[in-house]
């Protein structure tokens, strides 16, 4: 246990003092994004929308993330990382206080776009500001760092959310997202200001080469929808199995949810700290992390024993904690060929293009064919994924084969 906590205590050391105070800002963000995870149970339960229309409006949430993104990585680009930021995370404390007196399946629709409008365009900003604070060999770990930090907060949030859904209702929700973006906001500007902060990676690119003509980077891009596809069933279509079918209560999910937070803030770090010494390859831990997402859907139709459920969520929460760092670390070093900006948000706009078709999907399946059919075809569309990325190291090799041969 000693060596365990040494090495724990080393996993951390190096980081700038930056990507600890950006850290603790994503933490004080995420922690009150408690709305999100019980999203499709408001909405549902609360709201008494059917699950075609909670497709939809879910569908809204993707497209809101993607054009934020986007945007975001535009405007990182053209006026920095700290403004979009600040905008970002105060904007969307006001417009999260909001949405809670919408009720309407149209106007939830506009809503939720505004909101994940504005909420994304901060992910260009912060991966920017994270490669831009961050030595290159601490890339990797500074990504995890943000990660933890992340899912520290979500360990917190949903297991604090479903005790304030049992006390006060779901509108308690909103005011709390609300207010906890407007805090990270004001520590952002107290903390992480220009004017205070210490650049150790200003690298620009010789020559910009636009993503769009990154033929790589779209094989990449292909394969982290698929990851975001199935990934993100966890946030939609599998509280609704919890609660549906194997008949769990909004704490009980709450507190499960919550156990895959604090599993990770007990363990990506080492692990992640473990896996770069042994000098993998990025993309084959990548498709071992989808692999393991893969099983977690898959055994679920396996047997009706109730600890297969905390199987599943070890399983998908191994493979997120593989999959993201490494995946944001390959996005961060390809970026260095163009515009920063434009690059991570196309890393991020993957994942909300997922939000886009993964949730309606999956609730359509469920609608039209159930629970278990959905399930199989979850698994099938990550081993696609695995597949397509196997197809991405092939061509990295190639790449570097090509260098060293014109060098």
């Amino acid at each position: 246990m000693s060596q365990f906590y040494k090495n724990y205590i080393a996993s951390f050391s190096g980081l700038s003092k930056e990507v600890w105070w950006l850290s603790l800002i994503t933490f004080i963000n995420r922690a009150g994004t408690m709305v999100i995870p019980f999203l499709s149970l408001y909405l549902k339960e609360s709201l008494s929308f059917s699950f075609a229309q909670v497709g939809w409006i879910m569908s809204f949430f993707g497209l809101g993330s993607l054009v934020g993104t986007w945007l975001g990585g535009k405007l990182t680009d053209i006026i920095g990382y700290y403004k979009v930021m600040f905008s970002s995370l105060l904007l969307t404390g006001l417009f999260f206080v909001l949405l809670q007196f919408v009720t309407t399946f149209s106007g939830f629709c506009v809503g939720i776009f505004l909101v994940m409008l504005v909420a994304d365009a901060f992910r260009p900003a912060m991966f920017v500001a994270l490669s831009a604070y961050s030595k290159l060999e601490n890339k990797t770990r500074s990504v995890t760092l943000i990660r933890l930090a992340i899912n520290l907060g979500f360990s917190l949030g949903p297991a604090i959310g479903g005790i304030i859904i049992t006390g006060v209702g779901y509108f308690g929700l909103f005011w709390l997202d609300g207010i906890t973006c407007a805090l990270a906001s004001i520590l952002l500007l107290k903390v992480l200001h220009p004017k205070k902060t210490k650049v150790l990676d200003s690298t620009k690119p010789k020559s910009v080469i636009s993503v769009y003509k990154d033929n790589a980077f779209w094989v990449f891009f292909v394969a982290m929808f698929i990851f975001g596809f199935t990934f993100l069933q966890y946030f939609s279509t599998i509280p609704l199995y919890f609660k549906e079918v194997r008949l769990l209560s909004e704490l009980e999910i709450g507190l499960i949810m919550g156990f895959s937070g604090l599993f990770v803030f007990l363990f990506e770090m080492p692990l992640i700290h473990w896996l770069e010494q042994q000098k993998y390859s990025k993309i084959r831990l990548m498709a071992f992390g989808l692999f393991l997402v893969a099983i977690s859907y898959l055994i679920l139709n396996i047997t009706n024993w109730g600890g297969v459920l905390i199987i599943g969520v070890i399983l998908i929460t191994v493979g997120e904690m593989i999959t993201f760092p490494f995946s944001n670390s390959f996005a961060l070093e390809r970026a260095k060929k163009g515009n920063q900006g434009e690059y991570m948000a196309m890393y991020s706009m993957a994942f909300s293009l997922s939000h886009i078709f993964s949730h309606n999907a999956g609730m359509q399946l469920i609608h039209i064919f159930g629970y278990e059919f959905t399930w199989y075809f979850v698994t099938l569309f990550a081993f696609l994924g695995v597949a397509i990325l196997i197809y991405l190291f092939k061509i990295i090799s190639k790449e570097k084969t090509n260098v060293v041969l014109d060098g």
